[in-house]
Parts: structure tokens; C-alpha cells; sequence
């Protein structure tokens, strides 16, 4: 009994280990993937949804959409991509509300390409990818604050995309512990069995 039990701590304490080691890894991943891109060009950018309110983009959204409109001011593509649907009640999906935004400030609509159904990270992505492909797009900028980065990148290389990160800079969410620690053990967990299988999961 005495030797069976110490190979069970032995093994529990290996699987801690391995667990520990895995999710520091993933928290150095985290932040990389939160940075800033380099100057490197893309096909596409693309713009994670958020909430809009009535037509009108949140002040997180906003955020994003001038990040983008900045990059592609510095024609670092030629195509802008948003997404989101819309809440139970909406006039508006978020994918609206950024074309809007968008169109308002000089970008052309044939340069804006939208999905318009997606309620999170990945079935927006999902629902976007043959509307990039149709259009050519392999190579992407994802647009989105740094805390919710990796998880878009991920979801989107995991799609088959060229994906790189391009962070919010001017970047006011307040966000809590257990909101770094949920978006941290998200991003292990769709590492290990992929971010379509854990939305079917979680929901």
C-alpha cells in the first residue's frame, strides 16, 4: 500500500510540474502574442468585433477600428475586415456599426469586407475565413486589444490563416485578475485540443 501511494504522489507531483511548466509557457505566449506587430504587410486586416450601441461602436470597439484605420492609412493592406453580430434586441451588428465607422472616415466600401453573424471569437473568424479566402486574403493582421490577442491569432492560424497580431495601442479596458486568468487558461486549453473544440465545449 506504502509503495502504491508513493507512486501516485510521484506521479501527481509530475503532472503538477507538467501543468505548471505548461501554463508558464503559455503566459510567455500570451504576452508575445499580445505585442505590438512589426512592420511587416498583409493581405487583410481584420478587426475583432465588441459591442456597439445603436449604430454606434462601444469605446473598446472604436479603439480597434482606429488601430486598423491607422494600418491601413500606412498600407500595410489594402482590405479592412470586421466582424460580430448583434445581441437579442439590437438594430445593429457590430459588423454594422464598424462599417459605418469605417466608411465615415474615408475608407472606401470596396475596401471593407464584413461577416455579421459571429457571437464569439471563433465563429466570427470561422464565419469570416471564405469571405477572406474568396477575396485572397491569406495573410492577415488581427486587430484586437492585447489580452484577447493570442486568442484570435490562435483561432485564426488554427483556420488555416497566416495570422499576426496587431495590438490597441491606446488600450483603456480595465480588466480584472480573473479575467487575465480566464483568457489565459482559454488559450491553453485551445492549444492542447484546438479553440473550434472548446466553443463547442464552452459554448
Amino acid at each position: 500500500m506504502a509503495a502504491v501511494f508513493r507512486t501516485f504522489a510521484a506521479w501527481t507531483a509530475a503532472v503538477l510540474l507538467a501543468a505548471t511548466v505548461y501554463l508558464g509557457i503559455t503566459v510567455v505566449g500570451f504576452s508575445a502574442l499580445g505585442a505590438r506587430s512589426s512592420n511587416e504587410r498583409a493581405d487583410a486586416i481584420v478587426v475583432m468585433g465588441a459591442a456597439q450601441y445603436d449604430g454606434v461602436p462601444s469605446p473598446l470597439l472604436e479603439g480597434r477600428l482606429q488601430t486598423a484605420l491607422e494600418l491601413w492609412r500606412q498600407e500595410r493592406a489594402p482590405l479592412i475586415a470586421v466582424t460580430g453580430g448583434k445581441q437579442v434586441g439590437d438594430r445593429f451588428t457590430e459588423a454594422e456599426a464598424s462599417r459605418r465607422w469605417l466608411l465615415d472616415r474615408g475608407v472606401p466600401a470596396g475596401a471593407i469586407l464584413a461577416e455579421d453573424a459571429g457571437r464569439s471569437t471563433f465563429e466570427s473568424l470561422e464565419l469570416l475565413a471564405p469571405v477572406l479566402r474568396a477575396a485572397g486574403a491569406d495573410r492577415i493582421l488581427v486587430v484586437s486589444n492585447s489580452w484577447h490577442l493570442p486568442r484570435s491569432v490562435l483561432s485564426a492560424r488554427e483556420l488555416g490563416f497566416s495570422a499576426r497580431g496587431a495590438a490597441v495601442e491606446r488600450d483603456g479596458w480595465r480588466w480584472s485578475a480573473e479575467h487575465s486568468a480566464r483568457e489565459v487558461l482559454g488559450v491553453a486549453a485551445g492549444r492542447i485540443i484546438g479553440f473550434e473544440r472548446l466553443l463547442s465545449i464552452t459554448g
